[in-house]
């Protein structure tokens, strides 16, 4: 790889952020030496057009925001998108239709983390990519886990809700711990009658690598409720891996990736049965989580995927 000009677009969304942090970091463990890197954010820089006088042989970033930035401002640089939000939805960009038509372009490249919804598109440059992240910064940092349970994402519909809500109730003698932007804490308030559980669980927000994976050490388990894609596992599951704490998924098919170790679970009866089962079980919690820990140290490191995606564009 010849010295290149690359420009990282950091989004306002909160995952976005954390996964083009993981993106920076892989480009900096694979090419610290051979780049320049730029990067704008989204969220607090205000002045793009300083930022646009140099000239960028790649622009990268999450879903559209790259994208739109090229074609705003014409843009030569080839351009990566990530895109882990359905892509014909408003979850990956507002104007989304507006640039839809330039993810067909020869200086576009698309890396999409659904197995399944990625059969639905025909781009020239377009690869599945699983979700990844830095082994480096998500690691078992030796802690004494002070919750039982974790869970970090919106609680924004009555069922997400309410399944938390009961879970917590189910499980008397389990300490809970829930992450997530203060907006969508006062919405979560808003529409249940059990608000001193929501209080109690509620423990702020994380929107940067090194406390995300901080607070993953500090509990013993995480869940999921996958809200995007078909088959994919989202971007907590490889963090909490990473970090050897056990993730009891919500059934996808992409649990495929960790050879049947990760536990899964039906509904929320089941949810209960595993946490408790695997809460006596320590033996078995440990050989599921350095299994899983191996296979995402493999598979899902930051420094072999963004290798694999700058190779794409360069050669």
């Amino acid at each position: 790889m010849n010295t290149a000009e690359i420009f990282i677009i950091q989004p306002v969304s909160i995952a976005g952020r954390l996964i083009v942090s993981s993106i920076t970091d892989g480009i900096k463990q694979n090419y610290a030496d051979k780049v320049h890197t730029v990067i704008f954010d989204e969220l607090f820089d205000k002045n793009l057009e300083l930022s646009l006088k140099s000239e960028y042989d790649i622009i990268i970033g999450y879903d559209f925001s790259p994208l739109k930035i090229k074609v705003d401002n014409g843009l030569k640089a080839k351009c990566i998108c990530y895109f882990s939000d359905n892509i014909e939805s408003k979850t990956s960009g507002p104007e989304w239709e507006k640039y839809f038509k330039y993810l067909y372009k020869e200086d576009v490249y698309t890396f999409f983390w659904d197995k399944e919804m990625i059969k639905m598109y025909n781009f020239p440059h377009l690869y599945y990519l699983p979700h990844f992240v830095n082994f480096e910064i998500y690691k078992d940092l030796g802690t004494k886990p002070q919750f039982d349970v974790m869970f970090a994402g919106r609680l924004d519909t009555d069922y997400r809700l309410n399944f938390f809500i009961e879970l917590i109730k189910m499980l008397p003698d389990f300490k809970f711990a829930w992450y997530a932007i203060g907006r969508h804490y006062k919405d979560a308030l808003s529409r249940t009658s059990d608000k001193k559980l929501i209080e109690a669980a509620y423990q702020g927000f994380i929107d940067n690598e090194e406390d995300m994976a901080k607070v993953i050490n500090n509990s013993r388990f995480l869940f999921n409720m996958n809200a995007q894609g078909i088959s994919s596992l989202n971007y907590r599951t490889i963090q909490s891996v990473a970090c050897k704490r056990l993730m009891i998924s919500d059934k996808r098919g992409e649990l495929s990736l960790f050879n049947g170790n990760m536990p899964f679970y039906n509904d929320i009866e089941d949810l209960v049965r595993k946490l408790k089962f695997y809460s006596k079980n320590t033996s078995e919690y440990i050989r599921v989580t350095e299994a899983c820990y191996e296979i995402g140290l493999k598979n899902h490191h930051s420094k072999e995927n963004v290798r694999y995606m700058l190779d794409k564009v360069l050669n």
